[in-house]
């Protein structure tokens, strides 16, 4: 709301400053001769105290909103227990489930998504797999672990563990030539 608020000001703003600046350009340039405004000289000082107060206030505000420091909300799953609040960040959690999948033989390069759900956390594992894995059996393993640790780690229920491989690897192993 607050922000909404804060654009009808600007705009507000941006339109007084820009009219008169136009009728004060217009005016000084002798293009709009003798432009006679008919009021008393009491009503035309009010009138322009009113315009230059409000248009003073419109400038504190934005100078106040162009100084200020946004806060920036880090994402973050929040539990309570009965002793008091924890909140763990996301990037705390991907950790979590790249230190649990590196556990397991045949995964490198892997790479963690969360995302929170009501069911509890969604968590797709992006691997590549050593060419001499088993597809099938690793990716269960990977599953398995990252679920299990992280509900252990955490208390955060886990709903989903994807697994995606990205691509299949050379294995590392060097075979010495003995002559």
């Amino acid at each position: 709301m607050a922000k909404i608020l804060d654009r009808l000001l600007l705009f507000i703003y941006s339109l007084s400053i820009g009219i008169i600046s136009v009728f004060a350009i217009l005016r000084l340039s002798g293009l709009v001769p003798g432009l006679e405004i008919n009021m008393d000289q009491t009503t035309l000082t009010v009138t322009y105290v009113v315009v230059a107060a409000v248009l003073l206030l419109l400038s504190f505000r934005f100078f106040y909103i162009s100084i200020r420091r946004e806060r920036v909300d880090i994402p973050s799953i929040d539990q309570r227990t009965e002793y008091g609040d924890i909140q763990i960040s996301v990037e705390t959690i991907e950790n979590l489930c790249l230190k649990a999948a590196s556990r397991i033989r045949g995964a490198k390069d892997l790479k963690a998504r969360i995302r929170v759900r009501e069911a509890g956390l969604e968590i797709m594992i992006r691997t590549v797999v050593e060419g001499d894995v088993s597809i099938p059996t690793m990716t269960t393993e990977i599953q398995k672990q990252v679920h299990d640790y992280l509900q252990e780690t955490t208390g955060i229920p886990v709903s989903n563990v994807a697994v995606y491989i990205a691509n299949v690897g050379q294995s590392t192993t060097i075979k010495s030539r003995v002559e």
